[in-house]
């Protein structure tokens, strides 16, 4: 690594410009823009630096810089050299699947209509992408019926001029044969028009068509004809991308909108036209080397911008610094007015909430499938251990989670994760006995004494004496070499005596403490904070996370069946085997009142007349207790 000092610049003028950092091998590594080059430039070589901005600079070796006349200058070329040189610490797309478009060969003397997935060429006009491609290519028969417009390859067209027969589209309507001459170059450009038309401004008139037909299809007892009309529709519903709730005819503009996460970002785009969705796309954003005071939003539309048509308004879901400049920039590439903004309430702001939703979607599915990556996980495993400055690397790692209710109903659960991926098997749920008082702090100390007690009883067992006998291995056996509570210095401290009691020195010991989540250690006065975007928080939350929800879990049900035990003694004839064999069975309230008469009767001891008061009981219980819809309040009626 390069010391930041050794190429520090001098004489740097304070006008609006663009710099760029290189590496030891003179590539490209961060482009940025500046109001003032000279004060931004300085600001890169202080101490204290950001994580994200200190690993770029110490990459690099030296800087250089252009000055231009003004910011949107500065704007144009940024973005220009971004993506000559696509650098490591600058924003780059990923595109969260392959969408198909609807294309027409517009250059051609008779245009065809197709599908692509293809990157955009010259010479071709593009409707979408869309997000269904079933329905697209289902819509696509539609509109050949509708707009009979040349859809073959240029052999086949070829073909048919040299043959002067035309194909079997041709025969059946879904044609209009321009290949034999039924209809001329003009005429078939008039029907290019009315196809661009109706996927420009909708198709509220072919809806209107359809739905006659189908009504006309159904009352004439047609019914197979008129089920294809529906199913045509519901194609050419989703092919439109038309949204649940009617959105204003008058609202034709594209909105964008970020969603954050730890390590990545998700950028999401509905293009609407007079009130239509009629295209929508994801991508994700690797934040891993952005510095921190990089804008995603004003890299993100001009990424987005470069494939898409400007429209004439722009709404997003995030504040963009330096929005006349950028607004300014995309104007002079669409050669017509393009504004950007922010919406605070109203329509368009419920339609962007609704594209972050979408976002937000998207990320998921991508970290979902980036969580099963081995190659990540071991080098988000290395970061944790230098982080926490570890001996090893913490192949095993066991979270503990208290769950209760003032004290009540107390739980614990332990999840396992193994190389960076749970290991549900070896999760184990630990019930508290209410007789006693726990608070959190109390039970995290019971909990880590007994799951490390058995850990003790079973490490000098045999394994492969056990394996020769075909006995199940313990599950306690293998020692994890990391222990995370979920909780601060209370539930670190009180799991430390735990360990220590039972003479445990060689396990890891940390907690995450929500709050802010920093890293609490037994031993240490001040916690350990994790730059907010890297991996090994994402990985420590995650299983932290997955244990709060396993804990959750065990406590509903814990309370559930504590509900039904108290409802069926109150309910007199039943001894102690009854009972338990009506929680065996139904295991809560709610399970027991959806039961009908004879599924109560049918458990073992409960007869039908039993079952009969214990049907009377719910009924009762259901009815004396009134819930005020408006304020939430239960009312219990005498």
């Amino acid at each position: 690594m390069t010391d930041p000092v050794s190429y520090r610049p001098t004489g740097v003028p304070d006008e609006p410009g663009v710099y760029r950092f290189f590496d030891a091998q003179d590539r490209v590594i961060y482009v940025g823009k500046a109001r003032n080059l000279k004060n931004r430039l300085n600001s890169y070589f202080q101490k204290n630096l950001p994580e994200k901005t200190n690993r770029m600079v110490h990459a690099a070796s030296r800087v250089d810089w252009t000055v231009v006349d003004s910011e949107v200058e500065a704007l144009q070329l940024e973005f220009t050299w971004i993506k000559e040189e696509s650098p490591d610490f600058n924003v780059q797309f990923r595109d969260d699947k392959s969408y198909p478009f609807l294309a027409l060969s517009v250059s051609e003397e008779f245009p065809r209509i197709f599908i692509t997935r293809r990157a955009k060429q010259k010479g071709l006009k593009y409707f979408g992408p869309y997000a269904h491609a079933w329905a697209l290519r289902t819509t696509f028969d539609l509109i050949l019926e509708l707009f009979p417009i040349r859809s073959c390859s240029k052999s086949n067209f070829d073909q048919a001029v040299r043959s002067k027969r035309q194909c079997l589209l041709g025969d059946i309507g879904k044609c209009a044969a321009p290949c034999v001459g039924r209809v001329t170059s003009a005429e078939h450009r008039d029907l290019i028009s009315k196809l661009s038309d109706f996927m420009e401004h909708g198709a509220t008139d072919l809806e209107s068509r359809l739905k006659e037909e189908m009504e006309r299809a159904a009352e004439a007892e047609q019914f197979e004809r008129a089920a294809k009309i529906r199913d045509r529709l519901k194609a050419l519903e989703l092919a439109s991308e038309s949204t649940d709730a009617a959105i204003s005819d008058s609202i034709s503009a594209d909105f964008v909108a970020l969603h954050d996460d730890i390590t990545h970002s998700a950028a999401s785009i509905f293009r609407v036209r007079n009130g239509r969705i009629v295209g929508s796309r994801s991508w994700i954003m690797d934040r891993a080397n952005l510095p921190e005071e990089d804008a995603l939003i004003e890299a993100t539309l001009e990424l987005i911008y470069r494939e898409f048509e400007l429209p004439r308004e722009i709404y997003v879901n995030v504040e963009v610094a330096d929005s006349d400049s950028l607004a300014e920039l995309l104007s002079q590439r669409a050669k017509s007015k393009t504004s950007i903004h922010l919406p605070q309430r109203g329509e368009k702001l419920e339609i962007l909430e609704t594209v972050k939703r979408n976002a937000h979607h998207a990320l998921v599915q991508f970290l979902s499938k980036r969580a099963n990556d081995a190659g990540v996980s071991g080098r988000t495993l290395e970061d944790l251990a230098s982080a926490l400055e570890l001996d090893e690397l913490p192949l095993r790692i066991e979270c503990f989670d208290i769950s209760n209710i003032q004290g009540t109903s107390v739980v614990a659960s332990m999840v396992v994760f193994e190389d960076g991926q749970p290991k549900k098997s070896d999760y184990r749920r630990f019930g508290i006995d209410d007789r006693e008082k726990f608070d959190d702090t109390r039970a995290m100390h019971h909990v880590i004494t007994r799951r490390f007690k058995r850990y003790l009883e079973e490490k000098e067992l045999d394994l492969e004496e056990l394996d020769s006998l075909g006995a199940r291995k313990p599950r306690f056996a293998y020692p994890p070499q990391l222990v995370i509570v979920d909780g601060g210095r209370g539930q670190v401290n009180a799991a430390a005596r735990a360990l220590a009691e039972l003479g445990i020195t060689d396990v890891a010991l940390v907690g995450l403490a929500k709050r802010l989540e920093e890293i609490w250690f037994p031993d240490r006065a001040y916690p350990v904070i994790l730059p907010r975007n890297s991996e090994a928080l994402y990985l420590v939350q995650r299983i932290r996370d997955e244990a709060h929800r396993f804990a959750i879990t065990f406590h509903r049900s814990k309370r559930s069946r504590l509900m039904l035990e108290s409802l069926l003694d109150e309910i007199p004839g039943l001894g102690e085997s009854r009972r338990g064999a009506l929680i065996e069975r139904f295991g809560s309230v709610a399970a027991l009142r959806n039961a009908d008469i004879n599924e109560i009767a049918a458990v073992p001891g409960i007869g039908e007349k039993t079952a009969m008061v214990i049907h009377e009981k719910l009924s009762a219980m259901e009815s004396a207790i009134e819930v005020d819809a408006k304020t939430g309040e239960i009312i219990e009626h005498p």
